[in-house]
């Protein structure tokens, strides 16, 4: 009997795992065929000198990743790109963890605001762009030349100190509401008894947001560092729709120039090595971030 049931247990099992892959294999195929698949070509092509067009190539190994740090090109786009990053980052959390404190109060057409708050989020980032290079092109200095303020009577994208901050403004005004909805939902989720017994035991309102807040919304504030980081080192929307890199090459960011490089250069190879080096730098901080932040959660 024994034997029987440890059978029957057995092709139950079987069945199961059968099924399981039966389920999971389709996904699989996909996730291989349209992501796995094209990291490894692209780490084949990245050891060659392939102009993305002819047939005939040769294999160079490691040349395109040392060609990378011998450009001033990439040094400056990377420069660019961290300061960009840097401030993106720390606006994004700052910004977005404020307004979504301001929208988890109990205030009159909390519903409204958080639906409008909401709607640039369904535009996409090239739209946005395109229609803020008009405003920018035609609506800002007309307003700049009214007030008599002399940094915004012309156009801010055509300004080498203005570009970069003109850019920034647009990439929060709409990428402000993921993040904000995120720490929204992480708000939500820390119990009220803790802030009434806190405000019994007569802590400040910054012990209260040090001590409950964050530690509650420290996952959250990982995810919204991770999506944001990754956002700002690929940042290629917003400056192709508004500057092209421009004025000069003041907000060519890594990935405009892996742009240029592969598509109007036909250095694909080399834009490939340049993408895949971006890659493991998004990984690499973003894995360090992770492990500090989960350390921080153990203790």
């Amino acid at each position: 009997m024994g034997d029987k049931k440890k059978k029957g247990k057995s092709r139950r099992d079987k069945g199961r795992d059968r099924a399981f892959l039966f389920f999971t294999a389709p996904g699989f195929i996909l996730y291989s065929f349209f992501f796995i698949m094209p990291v490894l070509m692209g780490f084949y092509y990245s050891a060659t000198d392939w102009d993305g067009i002819s047939k005939n190539y040769n294999f160079i190994g490691f040349d395109n990743y040392v060609k990378i740090f011998r450009t001033g090109q990439f040094t400056d786009a990377l420069f660019f790109t961290i300061k960009y990053t840097v401030l993106l980052v720390v606006l994004t959390i700052v910004l977005g963890l404020a307004i979504a404190m301001l929208l988890n109060r109990k205030i009159k057409g909390r519903t409204f605001f958080r639906g409008i708050y909401f709607i640039p989020a369904v535009l996409s980032s090239l739209t946005v762009g395109l229609i803020f290079n008009k405003i920018c092109y035609y609506i800002i200095p007309v307003i700049g030349k009214a007030l008599h303020i002399h940094a915004l009577s012309q156009n801010p994208l055509a300004d080498k100190n203005l570009a970069m901050w003109t850019i920034l403004f647009v990439n929060l005004w709409q990428g402000l509401c993921i993040p904000t909805l995120l720490f929204l939902a992480g708000l939500q989720s820390v119990p009220t008894d803790l802030y009434d017994g806190a405000a019994l035991d007569g802590a400040s309102a910054w012990d209260i947001f040090r001590y409950i807040t964050i530690p509650f919304i420290l996952p959250v504030v990982s995810v919204v560092f991770v999506l944001t980081l990754k956002g700002g080192l690929m940042v290629f929307d917003y400056i192709k729709a508004m500057t092209e890199g421009g004025p000069g090459s003041s907000t060519r960011s890594v990935a405009m120039l892996i742009y240029k490089h592969g598509f109007t250069q036909n250095k694909y190879a080399f834009a490939i090595a340049e993408a895949i080096f971006m890659g493991l730098v998004v990984a690499a901080i973003s894995a360090v971030q992770i492990y500090f932040t989960n350390k921080k959660k153990a203790v």
